[in-house]
C-alpha cells in the first residue's frame, strides 16, 4: 500500500493559495494529465491511481476550477447562472430565489443573486458583470425601462427570463403576476364588505407592476360606481418606513377611509404598524397585495391578495433550461395567477 507523504515545501508554500491540480499531482506522485482525467471523470485511469489522487485532493482540501474547466467544453456552458432581483431581503425576492434554486439545484447548476435596489444603472452593472464572469443565463426583476442594451447578451448565447414585470425593448420570456386582476379583486372585496372611502396606497409609479396594481383599484371602483377620491390615493410609498407615514396622513384626514388596498408587502406591513399605533387595526379594513410572514398570526390576521413567488422562480428556472436548450424557440409570457385569502382585516364593516 501506497502511503502519501507530507506535501513538499513548494507545494506547502502554494497552499497559501488555492490549491491547484499541481499541488494535486505532486502530493500523489502522478502527472497532471491523470489528475486532469479523475476530476473530469474521464477514462484511462486505473482504479489505484484514481484512488491515490482522490486521497491527495482530500489531503489537500483541493476544489476544481469550474470555470477554467467549463470553458475548454465545446458548449462552453459554465452551469452558472446571474439571478437579478429588487432586493434579496424582500420575502418576495427571496421566494422567487428560492424558486430559482429548487429547479438550478435538480439541474447541477449555481445560482448567484445581487440586489439592484431598483436602479437602471445597478442593472446594467450587474448585467456586465455577471456576463463577464460567463454566466449561462439572466433571470431579471428588471428595474429599468428599457432592455434593448441586452441584446448583445443574448446574441452571445446567455438565456434571459424576466420575472415580475415585463421587459421593453426586447423580445424575452418573462414569468409575472395577474397584477391587475389581483388588486381589483382585492379592492372588490372591501366594496363588497360595504366600504365606500377605500384608500390607495402603492409603490413607486415609474414600476409597471405598481401601475397595474393602481389600474386593478380604479378598475374595480369604476365597476361597483364608487368614487376615487383623489385625496384617498397615495402613490411612490415604497417602503415599510414610507408607508406608516402615509397611513398616518390618510388617518389624520377630515373624512379618513374605511378601508385601506395596500398594494406592495412593505406597505401593508407598515400599514399594519400604523393602523396599531392609532388603535384603528379593528376598525379600519385592510387588504395588502403580496402575502408575508406571520400576517396570519396579527390581530386582526391580514388579508391578502397573495401572488406565488416561489412559483414565479421555479417557472422561470425552467424557462431558462429550455431556453439553453433550444434557443430558438418562440418567446412565451407565462402569467401565474394570485388568490386572495380572507383573513380577518379585509372582513371589517365600515362603522355607521
Amino acid at each position: 500500500m501506497t502511503t502519501l507523504s507530507s506535501p513538499p515545501a513548494a507545494t506547502a508554500e502554494s497552499l497559501r493559495a488555492r490549491p491547484t491540480m499541481r499541488d494535486v499531482a505532486a502530493l500523489a506522485g502522478v502527472s497532471l494529465k491523470t489528475v486532469s482525467r479523475v476530476v473530469n471523470r474521464e477514462d484511462g485511469v486505473s482504479e489505484d491511481l484514481a484512488a491515490k489522487v482522490e486521497r491527495a485532493a482530500a489531503q489537500l482540501d483541493y476544489r476544481p476550477n469550474l470555470t477554467a474547466s467549463n470553458l475548454r467544453r465545446s458548449d462552453r456552458k459554465t452551469a452558472t447562472w446571474g439571478l437579478l432581483l429588487e432586493d434579496v431581503a424582500n420575502p418576495f425576492s427571496s421566494a422567487v430565489h428560492r424558486g430559482v434554486e429548487e429547479v438550478a439545484r435538480e439541474l447541477g447548476v449555481a445560482v448567484f443573486a445581487a440586489s439592484m435596489d431598483e436602479d437602471p444603472e445597478r442593472e446594467r452593472e450587474l448585467v456586465a458583470t455577471f456576463s463577464s464572469r460567463r454566466v449561462d443565463a439572466l433571470i431579471i426583476a428588471p428595474t429599468a425601462t428599457e432592455h434593448a442594451y441586452l441584446a448583445n447578451e443574448v446574441r452571445n448565447g446567455i438565456a434571459v427570463v424576466f420575472v415580475d414585470r415585463p421587459p421593453f425593448g426586447i423580445d424575452a420570456d418573462c414569468v409575472v403576476t395577474d397584477n391587475r386582476a389581483g388588486a381589483a379583486a382585492g379592492t372588490s372585496h372591501l366594496v363588497e364588505c360595504g366600504h365606500r372611502r377605500i384608500a390607495f396606497v402603492g409603490d413607486f409609479a415609474s414600476i409597471s407592476t405598481a401601475n397595474e396594481r393602481y389600474q386593478g383599484y380604479v378598475d374595480s371602483m369604476a365597476a361597483h360606481g364608487v368614487q376615487v377620491h383623489a385625496e384617498l390615493v397615495l402613490r411612490d410609498v415604497h417602503d415599510a418606513t414610507q408607508a406608516v407615514e402615509a397611513v398616518r396622513s390618510l388617518l389624520a384626514l377630515p373624512e379618513p377611509p374605511t378601508a385601506i388596498f395596500a398594494a406592495q408587502n412593505l406597505i401593508t406591513m407598515g400599514a399594519v404598524e400604523a393602523l396599531r399605533d392609532a388603535g384603528a387595526q379593528h376598525r379600519v379594513a385592510l387588504v395588502g397585495f403580496d402575502d408575508f410572514a406571520m400576517a396570519n398570526l396579527l390581530d386582526p390576521a391580514v388579508t391578502v391578495v397573495a401572488q406565488d413567488p416561489r412559483a414565479i422562480g421555479r417557472l422561470a428556472a425552467t424557462l431558462v433550461n429550455e431556453r439553453l436548450s433550444s434557443s430558438s424557440a418562440p418567446v412565451s409570457v407565462h402569467v401565474v395567477p394570485s388568490v386572495l385569502i380572507p383573513r380577518g382585516s379585509g372582513e371589517i364593516a365600515p362603522r355607521n
